[in-house]
């Protein structure tokens, strides 16, 4: 049954208003219900419109009832009754959302014959009842003009008026009234509007979360556009314009936009069951369903649909803005200024004024080459640009493949000291994708990872404003020290460093392969394009070593540290860094953060002073490589693996191979206190794992009949060390109970041995406290002498030294030991006297 029929039905039995609301509400929530169902059939601007001439039927049945209570039988015309019901805002142009209020206005005129306060206020008592969301003024005829100057925003609400109901003789009046608003200080209230535009869109960039309604780009653009139009034209609709004012192209492009937009709008009204006009991440997925997006191979349907906004909502700033100018120019001219206007003019059509660059709105053929070649004269530092000349230039001729010329003049901007807004200039204009084809890619590129708060389109470009504008004194002057090509090359790569984003793989190499290419093309030399590749290889990797790992673990750094060529990359990753991390939002970039990177900065540069354990780290990094690969390596538990890869010694990685290292390791892991394993043939191996002391000392000296050549200790995991004692002869298999017998006797650290002090000479022994940030080392290169290792290993016992990693070699009768200790304070203040209990004069 219709509810107008309900509610005769009603009214003949004589309901109160409270089951007539009731009857409503219920209307109505179902009608909310099958929203669902009509969005799937109209869509868009249709959708809105249906949705709103649906409200509008149950606004003029609750008014056709009031009257019906009132007057029952003796119903005037109701054109004689003074009240019109008026939609105002997105009610009123017939956009009104889902969840949005219902802006209703109540227009009445005072005549004493009729007593119309009661039905107004039952007509609104009715609406609340039946849980419409209604915002609401009430009005007589002749204080709508004192009210719309109250405030800017009740007299835009009013210029979108739209007669719903009641007498038209009175809309006609009230339409009287509303043309004496709209001529009211117009240049005063178009003065008003642009400043709360400029204002908004400034606080409400495009977000990886796009307020749809509010954000820059957003459908408050285009009521924005509408009322200036209405106020200075005194048009109904924007197409009114598209004959004098607006292309035809332009137009199809803005309006276009501006559907989608509608469309995600209801959609995330829908799919929150709310006012929401903000698209969080939460609802993107059922919106995707609900606009019929389907997943494909390189992009599914969340992506698809965050693409298309962040594509529509660009094209919706850049349109309005070039609009808002064009309809808003006549009236806002002074022709004191022409003068100074036409001084300024430093091209054919082009004008420099305060440093911002502006054009006329006469558009001429232009190629791309041209536009490039006008923004190089310009010799002043940091210009902006007018909207006008992105207007001007971005319907400019370009051919489908750059030529040389193109390339080369597309370089000789980055040579200029800013670039940011020459950047953000030709983005707007969709020129910089035609700059850098590669660039496309990421053009409203969606980012799902939690920590972007933009696209990476829009981070990119943020990238280079942070690059020219470091606030860190100590990372501008690392900036500022960059040779000439390397100050354009950081520039490049900030452009590129995530190019590689949205395809297939890992888009640091992607990026790093794109960039290679490109440079190429650009001409810089085979150093800058090879160090350039390898900052947009590891354009992340100094900010996840500094947030993600302990940056005062010195095998931490020393691989950060050997991946990167030279400590040139190192200043340029620190300043690249910087530039990404700070575009990433609001706070990210945090003192915590920032001192970190600056740690980590500072230890790697520690690191570069010493070559060799850089070469190190490279070779072991290539083998934990192979390791990761063995089958076996990849049974172990991961937090098995995470101890074999922490295992500090590099040469332990040199020196084994995978099968080997497998094999200490499950050993080592299995081990509560102590494995040997004895081999007496072709010659004397002794391997010992221990989580314990270790008396090596007493166990050489005992041994010190048998000649060592080889001895080698890595400290692994869980405080347990690997022991290895190679000696040049073989001993009888009856022996071996007494060898065991020694090896057990060495875990007491009491045990001692007779030794003999070595010849060591004071030239042959040195101990680097500087080795490393973690690490001394110690070097003997002497003649070998029985007993030299085990009255060695017994001074480091009395002196609690403790050995890392031993490699000791025997060749040609001369004794070769490297030897790294862990570092203390005891260790380096008592340096000279450990040496001098080792040395002896000849």
């Amino acid at each position: 049954m219709k509810l107008e029929e309900k509610i005769e039905e009603l009214i003949h039995i004589k309901a109160d208003d409270f089951q007539i609301s009731k009857v409503i509400k219920e209307y109505i929530g179902s009608y909310l219900n099958s929203l669902d169902e009509i969005f799937v059939q109209n869509q868009g601007k249709d959708f809105l419109v249906k949705h709103t001439r649906t409200i509008d039927n149950f606004i003029q049945i609750m008014y056709r009832y009031a009257l019906r209570k009132y007057f029952g039988n003796y119903m005037p015309f109701k054109n004689a009754i003074p009240i019109t019901l008026v939609g105002m805002g997105s009610y009123g142009r017939e956009e009104l959302c889902v969840y949005s209020d219902v802006d209703l206005m109540i227009v009445y005129k005072d005549i004493k014959g009729y007593n119309l306060e009661p039905i107004i206020e039952d007509i609104l008592m009715l609406a609340w009842d039946a849980g419409m969301r209604l915002g609401h003024r009430t009005h007589k005829v002749n204080e709508l003009f004192s009210a719309s100057n109250e405030d800017l925003s009740i007299k835009t609400a009013m210029l979108e008026s739209r007669f719903l109901c009641g007498s038209k003789l009175l809309w006609i009046e009230t339409q009287s009234e509303l043309e004496k608003i709209r001529n009211y200080h117009k240049k005063e209230t178009v003065i008003a509007l642009l400043d709360i535009y400029n204002e908004r869109i400034a606080k409400n960039s495009i977000k990886m979360e796009p307020n749809i309604k509010e954000s820059e780009g957003g459908l408050r653009d285009a009521n924005t556009l509408f009322w200036l139009c209405k106020i200075i034209y005194g048009i109904e609709k924007l197409k009114d314009l598209s004959d004098f004012i607006l292309q035809e192209r332009e137009y199809k492009e803005f309006r276009s936009a501006l559907e989608f937009l509608y469309r995600i709008r209801s959609a995330t009204h829908l799919s929150a069951k709310k006012k929401q006009d903000i698209l969080n991440l939460e609802f993107v997925p059922d919106v995707a369903i609900k606009l019929g997006f389907k997943d494909k191979v390189l992009k599914n349907a969340q992506m698809q649909l965050s693409h298309k906004t962040l594509q529509a909502m660009n094209t919706l700033n850049i349109t309005s803005r070039i609009f808002i100018k064009k309809v808003t120019a006549p009236i806002l001219a002074d022709r004191n200024n022409f003068a100074v206007l036409k001084s300024s003019r430093i091209m054919p059509q082009i004008f420099l004024y305060k440093n911002i660059l502006y054009s006329t709105f006469k558009t001429r053929d232009i190629s791309l080459d041209e536009v490039l070649e006008q923004i190089d004269k310009i010799s002043q530092k940091n210009i902006k640009f007018d909207i006008s000349y992105v207007n001007f230039i971005r319907y400019c001729t370009f051919k489908t493949h750059n030529s040389i010329k193109t390339y080369r003049l597309f370089k000789k901007l980055l040579y200029k000291e800013y670039i940011y807004e020459i950047f953000r200039t030709l983005d707007k204009a969709s020129l910089l994708q035609q700059l850098a084809k590669p660039f496309k890619s990421v053009k409203f590129l969606a980012q799902f990872d939690g920590y972007h708060r933009y696209p990476v389109d829009k981070h990119t470009i943020r990238c280079i404003w942070h690059l020219e504008n470091i606030k860190d004194d100590f990372i501008l002057s690392l900036y500022k020290n960059l040779s000439l090509e390397y100050k354009v090359l950081i520039k490049l790569v900030v452009f590129f460093h995530d190019i590689g984003k949205g395809r297939r793989g890992n888009h640091s190499d992607l990026g790093a392969r794109i960039f290679r290419v490109y440079a190429q093309k650009l001409e810089f030399s085979k150093q800058a394009v090879l160090d350039g590749t390898t900052l947009i290889k590891l354009h992340t990797l100094m900010n996840n070593t500094a947030s993600r790992e302990d940056i005062y673990n010195e095998k931490v750094v020393l691989s950060f540290v050997s991946r990167l060529k030279n400590i040139e990359t190192l200043h340029m990753l620190y300043i690249l860094t910087y530039a990404d991390v700070n575009s990433v939002g609001k706070g990210v970039y945090s003192n915590f953060s920032a001192n970190l990177l600056k740690e980590l900065y500072k230890r790697s540069l520690r690191v570069f002073e010493k070559p060799e354990l850089i070469d190190e780290v490279t070779s072991r990094l290539r083998r934990e490589k192979t390791l990761k690969k063995n089958e076996k390596f990849q049974a172990f538990s991961p937090i098995l693996k995470r101890k074999v890869l922490n295992i500090n010694s590099n040469f332990f990685f040199l020196k084994y191979k995978s099968e080997q290292i497998i094999k200490i390791a499950k050993l080592a892991y299995k081990t509560e206190t102590f494995v040997y394993k004895i081999q007496t043939k072709p010659y004397l191996v002794i391997e010992v794992i221990k989580n314990r002391d270790f008396n090596i000392g007493y166990l050489l000296g005992k041994l010190g009949f048998i000649n060592l050549v080889n001895m080698e200790i890595y400290k692994l995991f869980d405080e347990k060390k690997y022991f290895k004692l190679e000696f040049d002869e073989d001993v009888y298999s009856d022996d071996i109970t007494h060898l065991e017998s020694l090896v057990e006797d060495s875990f007491n650290m009491s045990k001692k041995a007779k030794l003999r002090k070595p010849i060591i000479l004071k030239n042959e022994i040195t101990l680097d406290c500087e080795h490393s940030i973690t690490y001394a080392q110690m070097q003997i290169n002497t003649k070998d002498q029985k007993g030299l290792m085990a009255y060695v290993m017994s001074r480091f016992d009395e002196e609690n030294i403790d050995i890392v990693m031993a490699k000791i070699q025997t060749i040609k009768r001369r004794t070769r030991n490297l030897i790294l200790i862990e570092k203390t304070l005891y260790l380096c203040e008592n340096r000279d006297k450990i040496l001098e209990g080792l040395t002896c004069v000849e």
